[in-house]
């Protein structure tokens, strides 16, 4: 049996980063963590599932020599696997529907990633099986109007039954008749609730009996394998799904995911303790986006909603949904930032607004004539408030082949520096384009 090391092991320089989203998602983490992936020997996710979405481009070598431009769609998997000297690991935090699992990793390994030996998942992690997913689609029918707009792959459901302590974890596969027991007993109950959906029982059992043995070369004990690393030196990466306003204490509640999305998800999910963190790098889009239903104070229908769309390509890598676009919210920033404790955040996409004449940049909202003092916790008040703007100009050039700060447009430079004064957070990295090489680093 594996030897746990010493508790608190790591080194005091040796301090685990974090990528995490500070918007609504889709802020573009997965270039980032590609770009740290680099100099990491793991690459961890530590909350959600397969509602996740990162998007890498890539040059990947072919038959011939030559290097092709390759885009990886990463969803359950680290998407530091790009990287093929970096480990992956799935920490006990995420909930997995092993179906995702294999066919991302299999379509990552038909596009020339070698894999193997390098992808790990912890033994203590939730399933999520696909009645999970029917679940997810009944609750929104159920909710009507009122509808949380999910992914619908099964993750609030199967977060439900982790939290009910009726789920079933990696390690319940391999006692497969008390396994299949409390399966029964598990869709049996949403039976009950959701009336009788049709769903094969038994066949489900039996995939899932051939699912443990081809996943066995892949399940380690998550805290002896976190924390061997952290004894060792090894550098970790934590690449975080979805994001601040997404998270289900500090989020727009109800119209939020079903894990903790914050920093505090990355200590939960992996088991590790708050002094192992070190770097904790915010994610932001450099004008706002969400999917799904909620209150979007900065949300723009209208040309401008429009050209963020089409120009920025909005749509969402899981579920091809197309994401409501709205100016940058400072408001939305500065209370991510009181939460997660940023050390330095990178925004991206700021080629997008390339094209415009001026941009608008949300510093304030406004109750009834009255200023807020934080962001609310209630949406039917969030629904109503009015945001006071800065108006800065644009600067009407493309920055895309742009790579060092000082050769940016000096308006450019004053809309960053303007957003980095008034979240108390230095913009550290910052995405002029979709490519790997599109990033600007102060």
């Amino acid at each position: 049996m594996a030897t746990l090391p010493a508790a608190n092991a790591a080194s005091p320089e040796n301090k685990v980063r974090v990528v995490i989203g500070a918007q609504w998602g889709d802020e573009g983490k997965g270039k980032l963590a590609d770009i740290l992936a680099a100099d990491s020997d793991i690459c961890a996710r530590c909350a959600g599932g397969n509602n996740a979405g990162h998007t890498i481009v890539v040059d990947m070598p072919q038959p011939n020599g030559e290097k092709k431009k390759t885009m990886f769609d990463f969803h359950l998997l680290p998407s530091g696997l790009v990287n093929p000297k970096c480990v992956g690991f799935i920490g006990a935090g995420v909930v997995v529907h092993l179906p995702s699992f294999f066919a991302e990793l299999d379509t990552l390994q038909k596009k020339g990633l070698d894999c193997d030996g390098r992808l790990f998942v912890s033994d203590r992690a939730h399933l999520v099986f696909d009645f999970h997913q029917v679940v997810d689609g009944l609750k929104e029918v159920e909710l009507g109007g009122s509808s949380i707009g999910t992914t619908k792959k099964g993750i609030g459901p199967a977060y439900s039954s982790k939290a009910s302590r009726s789920g079933l974890r990696i390690h319940h596969l391999y006692d497969i008749d008390a396994f299949a027991i409390k399966f029964r007993k598990l869709v049996e109950g949403r039976f009950k609730r959701y009336g009788h959906f049709e769903y094969d029982t038994e066949g489900e059992i039996a995939r899932y009996k051939a699912f443990a043995e081809k996943l066995k070369p892949h399940i380690v004990d998550g805290i002896t394998f976190i924390h061997k690393a952290l004894a060792s030196n090894k550098r970790i990466l934590v690449e975080g799904a979805n994001a601040l306003m997404l998270d289900l204490d500090y989020g727009t509640y109800p119209f939020v995911t079903s894990s903790s999305t914050s920093i505090g998800g990355v200590c939960t999910g992996l088991g590790i303790p708050p002094r192992c963190i070190g770097e904790t790098i915010g994610v932001v889009k450099a004008y706002t986006t969400r999917v799904g239903a909620g209150p979007f104070p900065t949300e723009q229908l209208n040309n401008i909603g429009k050209h963020l769309q089409e120009v920025g390509r909005e749509f969402g890598v899981t579920t091809g949904r197309r994401r409501r676009c709205g100016w940058l919210d400072l408001v939305v920033l500065r209370y991510s930032a009181l939460i997660n404790g940023y050390t330095a955040l990178n925004l991206t996409k700021l080629d997008i607004l390339d094209d415009l004449e001026e941009l608008m940049v949300a510093v304030g909202y406004e109750l009834d004539g009255k200023p807020l003092e934080n962001f609310p916790a209630d949406l039917d008040l969030l629904s109503r408030v009015s945001v006071r703007y800065v108006t800065l100009p644009g600067w009407k050039s493309s920055i895309i082949d742009v790579r060092k700060y000082e050769d940016l447009p000096e308006n450019c430079k004053r809309y960053i520096e303007f957003a980095e004064d008034f979240i108390g957070v230095r913009i550290r990295f910052i995405g002029v384009g979709p490519g790997r090489e599109a990033m600007i680093t102060r």
